[in-house]
């Protein structure tokens, strides 16, 4: 679990560059050659996670309170937060930051809403009607990470999807904090208190994914935790690797790992604003990726001072600088625009900002991105607070192949055949043909059988 001390800021800030101008590179060597975090990889974390999936399996609440221990400083005898400090920190939170969750809330509901599919009927012939209706999964665990930073609204992000898609059963897990008596922050009890979730547990990291996705028995009759369908929410890259490691155990939304944006900008970008976005996610942790795509010498060159000044005078500047200055961060010199969005498009980052003439044209042509922010005025911030879009995505290039948490994750199309006798007696020559063709002759005697 990576930590980092902000007391004091570098000298000077390390942002790399990678030059690929005059270079025609093929699509797997733009992925090998985009600035990637080289520090632990989820090879390196898998086994201390199989390690912590195995106790938590064999152990039960003895190895979540071990690890409670050993990872947060925390005595626990049960991780179930209790009701009253749900409602207590409801009651205590700042009105304006609550506030401010309220209109979160507003506007992620509003969206969520119109994103639930609909069911279809079709009718392929008289009597024949194949269907695909939209049915929530059962039971979800959200994980909300609360380390360097108490991401309460992550706790929105996670809940009104789930509640959109109609979702009974929601489970919310958050590590456990020594400042505040092994309870999760207040404040994300507050918003998890605030959208009605009464079913919240102190866990972190990779083990609240294996309690969610295995389940904890309580051998004494108390309060178990019960497994999950579905576990969605952001994390460390622990908790990326542990639910890869559940993935057919569970669903998952996506590995959503250590947060990274790019920004795909040309000579009309401003230099103060992308600077501003960069350190707005690097900020997130010191192995926060922050990506400049340019065809401008000249724009990297003012970012990089921007850079320079914003992250001295930036609260959690020696965090900003580990960060900004680490292998997943740097400048990306291109050619021109076209050869920008093929490496933005190889990329596949978890937010891309769009800070281009005609950035609207410009965002859609990019294929690979978790969520794309177009034009001075929709920063990445915007889309982790309050612009109704949500913010857990996917990162490390799994974009390509993987969406952000939205309703649909919580959902699952299954299909209805209703064949009256006639419909099937239409069809079926062709089954008993495919069958023999298959050499599954079974199936074909399944259905002559009906006519006999």
């Amino acid at each position: 679990m990576t930590t980092s001390s902000d007391t004091s800021a570098p000298a000077s800030l390390d942002f790399r560059s990678v030059d690929f101008r005059g270079r025609h590179l093929s699509l797997a060597e733009l992925r090998a050659a985009v600035p990637r975090a080289k520090h632990q990889t989820m090879a390196d974390a898998e086994q201390k996670v199989l390690d912590i999936i195995a106790a938590v399996r064999s152990r039960g609440f003895a190895a979540l309170a071990e690890l409670a221990r050993n990872f947060d400083g925390v005595e626990q005898s049960h991780p179930r937060v209790p009701a009253e400090a749900l409602a207590t920190a409801l009651e205590g939170i700042d009105p304006e930051v609550r506030a401010a969750l309220e209109e979160s809330i507003s506007r992620a509901k509003q969206f969520a809403e119109k994103q639930r599919p609909g069911n279809v009927d079709v009718a392929l012939a008289d009597g024949a009607v194949v269907s695909q209706n939209w049915i929530p999964v059962g039971r979800v665990g959200l994980y909300v990470p609360g380390g360097l930073a108490p991401l309460a609204s992550s706790v929105i992000m996670n809940v009104v999807p789930a509640v959109a898609a109609g979702v009974e059963s929601i489970a919310l897990a958050s590590p456990p904090q020594k400042d505040f008596g092994g309870l999760p922050h207040p404040t994300i009890l507050a918003a998890a208190s605030l959208l009605g979730i009464d079913e919240v547990y102190a866990i972190g990291g990779a083990q609240a994914i294996a309690s969610f996705a295995y389940g904890v028995p309580d051998p004494d009759g108390g309060l178990p935790i019960e497994p999950v369908d579905v576990v969605t929410g952001p994390g460390n890259i622990f908790v990326a690797t542990a639910k890869r490691l559940v993935k057919g155990v569970v669903g998952i939304d996506s590995e959503a790992g250590t947060t990274e944006i790019a920004i795909l900008a040309d000579a009309t970008a401003k230099p103060a604003l992308v600077a501003a976005d960069l350190i707005s996610q690097a900020e997130h942790d010191p192995k926060a990726a922050s990506v400049l795509v340019t065809d401008s010498a000249e724009l990297a060159a003012a970012v990089v001072r921007e850079l320079e000044r914003q992250a001295a005078a930036t609260k959690h500047s020696a965090r900003v600088h580990e960060a900004l200055s680490g292998p997943q961060s740097g400048v990306v010199l291109v050619d021109d625009l076209e050869q920008g969005i093929a490496v933005c498009n190889a990329y596949a980052a978890e937010h891309l900002e769009i800070m281009t003439a005609n950035a609207s044209a410009v965002a859609a042509r990019i294929r690979n991105a978790g969520a794309i922010f177009v034009g001075d005025y929709s920063p990445v911030s915007l889309g982790d607070y309050c612009a109704g879009s949500n913010h857990v995505l996917p990162t490390s290039g799994t974009a390509a192949f993987s969406s952000g948490l939205n309703v649909t994750t919580f959902l699952r199309a299954v299909q209805v055949i209703n064949y009256d006798r006639s419909a099937l007696e239409q069809v079926s020559g062709h089954i008993v043909s495919l069958a023999g063709a298959e050499d599954l002759p079974g199936h074909g005697d399944a259905v002559k059988i009906r006519f006999q």
